[in-house]
C-alpha cells in the first residue's frame, strides 16, 4: 500500500498507517506478526542474539510461511485482480487508480537524515543554485496574502497599512472658528449697514475652550483667540493688530472699549468655516496607505474622531540562533576556545524593529535534532515567520534543512542562492495546525547563514519583502533602489552577484555617491558599521570603475554633504 512509514524514537516504535480504512487494515495485518520482535529490538534487546537463526527462524517464530505472508495473499493478490480488467477505461476500474508521482525519487532533493551521522551526509548540496531574481519570485509566490484586523487609533498603529478607505466621522472644524487673535465683529458689504471702523464696546470673550458663547449684537465686538468659536451672530474677525484699546472697566482688569482702525474687513474674513478642512463623510485616507511616524496620518485620523480602523495585520516574527558554540553576547565571562558570541540574533532583532515590525526572541538553540525540532514547533505555533541563523551549510551539525523537511514536514523552496554573501540561505514553508480545527496554516521559515554580514544582507534582501507583503505593503517590496556613482573601483565576482556594503552620500551636484566600507568578508559584521546601502554588483569578470553608475539598495538615511 502507499507510503507506510515506521521509525523509532528513544525506545518507542512509531508506525503510521494509510488514511483509508481498507489500507490501514491491510497494512496492520501485514506487520502484526513481526510486531513483538520489533518491540523487543526497539526496547534495546541485543540484535545479534535475536537474529540467531536468520530470516527463516524469525518467520517461523512469527507464524509466517511463503504461502501465508499477508503481503502476498492480501496485497499482491488484490493488486493482480484489480488491474487485469480495464473495462475500456484508461485509468482502470472507472478511473480509481492510485496517485502517480510525476517525478523520480532521485530527482527530488531531500536533505541529510539528522540521525544518520556524519559519514552519511551529502558531500554536495542537493539544492540547485538559484539566481536572486528567481529566489525573490519564489518568496513572493509562497508568502501568504495579508490578513486584516480592527485596531484602535493608538500609538502602535504607526507602521500599519490601511485595509479599507477611511471616511471622516466629523467635520473639521466642527464649528466656525477664528484663525487669528482679535475681535469677532458683524461685518457686511451692505452699504446700509454700520461701518466696522470706529469705537465699539467689548461685550464678551471667546477662548479656544469648550463652553457657551453669548450672541453678538449689532455694534458689539467680542475678544477672541485663535481657534475659538465665533459667537452667534458674528460674521468676521478683525486682527488685534488693527485695533487699539480705548477704555478699561472700572476695576481696571478688562477692556471696556476698543477702536477698530479699518473698515476694510469683509464678511467671512479670518474665519475657518465648518468643514473647510475636512467635510463629514469625506475619504481622508485610502486603502493601501500607511500610517507613518511623521505624524500626519495619525493626526488626520484623530482629528475627525476615528476610533478604530481596519488594517493589514503585521506578521509576528520569531528569531533564534542555532549552534552549541553560540553563547549570549552579554555573558560577562571570557570566551573559551571554540565559543562564539551571539551576534546575529541581537542584530536581527534590531533590524526587524527598525523595519517597523515587532520580533519575539526565542534565544539560542542547540545543534541537537530533538532540541531544534522542539523549539521550531513551539515558535511556529506563536509566530507567522521564523528567522534562524546558522546550521544551513554542509557540516554534520547543519541540521536546519533536514529538521524542516523530515521532522516538521515542511517544503524547502530553495536551499542555495547564487550571491555573495549568503549562498546557503534557505526558505521553507511549514503547515502548522494552530487551533482545534483540522485547518493548517502556512508558516514561513527563513534560515539565514551564520556569518553575521551574510545574515544581515539576506534579511534585508529576502526576509523584509516577505514581511512587507504580509503586512499589506504595495509592490515593489523590499529596500528602495537608487542609482549611485562609485567613489572607487569595486571588484566583481565572475560567478555570483554580490551585495557590497557602502555608505551613500548626497552631494551638491544632486548625485548620490557610494563609498565602500572596506573588507567585505561575510564573517565581518564591521563591514556594516556606518553602511546605509547595499551596492548591487553583477556577476561578471573584472571591476566597476570609479565614476561609473550602479544600482544600490537603500537601508538607512542618506548622508548629506550639501
Amino acid at each position: 500500500m502507499a507510503r507506510p512509514v515506521a521509525g523509532v524514537r528513544n525506545k518507542s516504535l512509531i508506525i503510521t498507517l494509510p488514511g483509508s480504512p481498507k489500507g490501514a487494515k491491510e497494512n496492520l495485518e501485514a506487520i502484526l506478526p513481526q510486531l513483538a520482535h520489533a518491540c523487543e529490538q526497539a526496547a534495546g534487546s541485543d540484535s545479534r542474539t535475536l537474529h540467531v537463526g536468520g530470516t527463516q527462524k524469525l518467520e517461523k517464530d512469527a507464524g509466517l510461511t511463503s504461502r501465508s505472508r499477508p503481503q502476498e495473499t492480501s496485497v499482491h493478490g488484490h493488486h493482480d485482480h484489480s488491474h487485469s480488467h480495464s473495462h475500456g477505461h484508461s485509468h482502470g476500474h472507472g478511473g480509481h487508480a492510485g496517485p502517480r508521482a510525476h517525478t523520480r525519487p532521485e530527482d527530488r532533493p531531500i536533505s541529510n537524515d539528522p540521525n544518520a551521522g556524519p559519514t552519511q551526509r551529502y558531500r554536495d548540496s542537493p539544492y540547485p543554485m538559484l539566481a536572486v531574481d528567481e529566489v525573490l519570485r519564489l518568496i513572493a509566490e509562497h508568502t501568504p496574502e495579508p490578513r486584516t484586523t480592527k485596531v484602535l487609533v493608538e500609538d502602535d498603529l504607526v507602521g500599519s497599512i490601511l485595509a479599507e478607505d477611511v471616511r471622516a466621522r466629523e467635520a473639521v472644524p466642527a464649528f466656525r472658528a477664528s484663525i487669528v487673535d482679535g475681535y469677532a465683529i458683524i461685518a457686511s458689504e451692505d452699504p446700509s449697514m454700520p461701518s466696522t471702523k470706529g469705537v465699539f464696546p467689548v461685550t464678551g470673550i471667546s477662548h479656544a475652550q469648550a463652553g457657551e458663547v453669548p450672541e453678538l449684537g449689532t455694534g458689539e465686538v467680542a475678544r477672541i483667540t485663535t481657534g475659538a468659536p465665533l459667537p452667534p451672530g458674528a460674521t468676521a474677525v478683525v486682527m488685534v493688530e488693527d485695533t487699539v484699546l480705548k477704555t478699561m472697566t472700572d476695576d481696571g482688569k478688562e477692556e471696556k472699549e476698543i477702536e477698530i482702525l479699518t473698515d476694510a474687513i469683509k464678511d467671512g474674513e479670518n474665519v475657518r468655516e465648518v468643514g473647510s478642512d475636512v467635510k463629514r463623510g469625506d475619504v481622508i485616507m485610502r486603502k493601501g496607505e500607511g500610517v507613518t511616524s511623521v505624524g500626519g496620518e495619525f493626526g488626520l485620523l484623530a482629528s475627525v474622531g476615528t476610533q478604530e480602523v481596519l488594517v493589514f495585520k503585521k506578521p509576528v516574527i520569531g528569531v533564534l540562533s542555532t549552534g552549541d558554540e553560540i553563547v549570549p553576547h552579554d555573558r560577562p565571562e571570557a570566551l573559551r576556545v571554540g565559543e562564539v558570541r551571539d551576534t546575529n540574533r541581537p542584530t536581527l532583532l534590531t533590524a526587524i524593529r527598525g523595519s517597523g515590525f515587532e520580533p519575539i526572541d526565542f534565544g539560542i538553540v542547540s545543534d541537537k535534532p530533538g532540541s531544534l525540532e522542539t523549539i521550531l514547533r513551539e515558535a511556529l505555533r506563536h509566530v507567522d515567520v521564523v528567522v534562524t541563523t546558522g546550521g544551513v551549510s554542509m557540516g554534520e551539525l547543519d541540521l536546519l534543512k533536514p529538521t524542516i523537511e523530515r521532522s516538521l514536514g515542511g517544503t524547502i523552496h530553495f536551499g542555495r542562492v547564487s550571491m555573495k554573501p549568503g549562498k546557503p540561505t534557505t526558505f521553507a514553508t511549514v503547515p502548522i495546525k494552530t487551533n482545534d480545527s483540522s485547518d493548517r496554516e502556512r508558516k514561513l521559515i527563513f534560515s539565514l547563514p551564520g556569518n553575521p554580514a551574510s545574515a544581515v544582507v539576506t534579511y534585508h534582501l529576502f526576509v523584509l519583502p516577505a514581511l512587507q507583503k504580509m503586512a499589506g505593503f504595495k509592490e515593489p517590496w523590499g529596500l528602495p533602489k537608487v542609482k549611485v556613482v562609485l567613489e572607487q573601483d569595486v571588484r566583481c565576482d565572475a560567478k555570483r552577484s554580490e551585495y557590497h556594503r557602502v555608505v551613500i552620500s548626497a552631494k551638491a551636484d544632486g548625485m548620490l555617491y557610494a563609498t565602500s566600507t572596506g573588507f567585505q568578508r561575510s564573517s565581518r559584521i564591521g563591514s556594516f558599521k556606518g553602511a546605509n546601502a547595499l551596492l548591487c554588483l553583477p556577476a561578471q569578470a573584472g571591476s566597476l570603475r570609479k565614476g561609473e553608475k550602479a544600482d544600490a539598495l537603500l537601508m538607512g538615511q542618506l548622508i548629506s554633504e550639501l
